[in-house]
């Protein structure tokens, strides 16, 4: 009896240094979880500048197309009343 009782506290003391292994390493890969995810917070709020930025551009860009057209259609009807192209005059 003596030694099922010996054998049954060892048996606990392996669960137990055992569990506390498995426990340590939950808390690391909770740990290295928590930072993931931070890194990916970091990545989605760089992202979300980037679209912000990308529109800015690109609202710019088609600003500048609106000026440019305007500007060809001046210097086309300069040339016009200048008798600078073949195109009759307005």
């Amino acid at each position: 009896m003596k030694t099922t009782m010996m054998d049954e506290t060892v048996t606990n003391q392996l669960m137990i240094e055992h569990l506390k292994r498995l426990h340590n390493g939950q808390s690391q890969v909770l740990e290295r979880l928590e930072s993931i995810e931070a890194d990916m917070r970091s990545v989605k709020s760089y992202l979300g500048t980037i679209k912000h930025d990308m529109a800015t551009l690109i609202d710019a860009s088609a600003a500048q197309d609106t000026i440019i057209a305007a500007m060809r259609t001046r210097i086309d009807r300069i040339e016009r009343r200048l008798d600078l192209t073949d195109a009759p005059a307005e």
